[in-house]
């Protein structure tokens, strides 16, 4: 990357933890406590890691729908980096990037439902309400933004293909701030959608393992400002590089092989001007799926290969937070830098990984961080990759770093 982008403090909320210091402790403890067992309208069971409903306040937004409490709730959690730097740049000059999938929908069956007893939608229903677009304007009405707002739905590659673009419009002058991020739930509607595809998991997501058998979805949100300075209105974490691919492979399965996931990191790597050997830490997509894991599997090998660097995917303790996932996993990564800063090798903490620990023979090794298992760490963590594999074959790897 040509200009320096950094990142603030990231806002969090998931199943998992409210707050950074909260989510960072569930994922480096390997606490599963959000993840709950509950019934859908269909009647089927499923277990998922669900936000408290205690912690989502009501919103002055048009449409004051869970999605929208979820991103306040993590918004707000940044306000001060948001209000300094509206009073440095202007609200013309701070755009918002926001990447999501499920909008609306918890109103939307609600609609349709007295649609099809009346006759007709409820006098307050509005299709924008399920736009694409909402989230971000939500975000551009909360603070008054007059900047790009802009969204993006690439299942579970959007918000990190959101931070991709904050950087882009920094780096070429259209902006001077963004406020970026993602934000998703789980509803009834996504939910049924991945059991119809036989992707979700009887039990809590066990990745990497044999005995794997698919995703647990959570929602949740996270949020970040990026500017081009590091100053007061912002950390020392910048995005260093980042790559994108796309294999087209299937509508809803990966290529096997990891061709294009493997393109993306070493893209992301050449962006950033380092080798492999830099990375101090990977976050994995990891799903839990047998068919992302073998390719991910492969992919880090073929990249990482001798290296033993140390991997986890943090699924197993957040869910899979869909459009979010892209956002809170860049978060995870940030705390890691954060975290351990100076900290001598004895004392550094990872976020590790809850499995049963029974490795797919089929797979490479890789250094999965597990709860229980001290991590093999190179005694810094300065650089930390995340992984982001969607549906329809969109790659997002993200390198961060000091």
């Amino acid at each position: 990357m040509n200009r320096p982008v950094y990142f603030s403090r990231p806002g969090v909320i998931c199943g998992a933890g409210t707050g950074c210091e909260e989510h960072w402790n569930t994922c480096t403890s390997g606490s599963q406590s959000g993840m709950k067992k509950i019934q859908a309208v269909s009647g089927k069971e499923f277990y998922i890691c669900r936000i408290d409903d205690k912690k989502l306040l009501k919103t002055g937004a048009r449409f004051d729908m869970r999605l929208v409490r979820i991103a306040d709730a993590a918004l707000n959690q940044i306000n001060e980096e948001i209000e300094a730097v509206i009073a440095k740049y202007g609200k013309k000059r701070i755009a918002v990037c926001v990447g999501s999938c499920d909008n609306g929908t918890e109103l939307s069956m609600k609609g349709h439902k007295e649609y099809l007893s009346a006759g007709e939608f409820p006098a307050d229903y509005s299709l924008e309400m399920q736009g694409a677009d909402y989230p971000a304007t939500f975000i551009s009405e909360k603070y008054g933004l007059e900047g790009p707002s802009l969204a993006f739905s690439t299942a579970c590659s959007s918000s990190a293909g959101a931070i991709i673009k904050a950087a882009e419009l920094i780096g070429s002058g259209l902006a001077d701030a963004v406020i970026v991020g993602g934000v998703d739930i789980v509803s009834d509607t996504v939910l049924l959608g991945f059991d119809s595809l036989e992707a979700v998991s009887p039990d809590i997501t066990n990745p990497f393992s044999v005995n794997r058998h698919g995703i647990t979805l959570g929602e949740g949100a996270a949020f970040f400002v990026m500017t081009g300075n590091v100053s007061s209105d912002c950390g020392a974490v910048q995005l260093l590089g980042y790559g994108e691919s796309a294999d087209a492979y299937h509508m809803t399965s990966p290529d096997p092989e990891g061709i294009c996931p493997e393109k993306a990191m070493r893209n992301a790597l050449s962006g950033a001007g380092l080798s492999a050997g830099d990375v101090d830490y990977i976050n994995l997509h990891g799903t839990g799926t047998k068919f992302n894991d073998s390719m991910e599997a492969n992919a880090v090998d073929d990249v990482f290969k001798g290296l033993s660097t140390p991997v986890s995917t943090t699924k197993s303790l957040t869910g899979h937070t869909l459009g979010a996932a892209g956002a809170l996993e860049a978060a995870v990564c940030w705390t890691a830098i954060m975290e351990n800063r100076n900290k001598p090798a004895a004392e550094i903490s990872l976020p590790v990984q809850v499995w049963n620990g029974q490795r797919d023979p089929s797979l490479p090794v890789i250094n999965i961080i597990s709860k229980g298992k001290p991590a093999a760490n190179r005694g810094r963590v300065n650089v930390c990759m995340s992984n982001s594999f969607a549906f329809g074959g969109s790659n997002i790897s993200l390198v961060l770093g000091v």
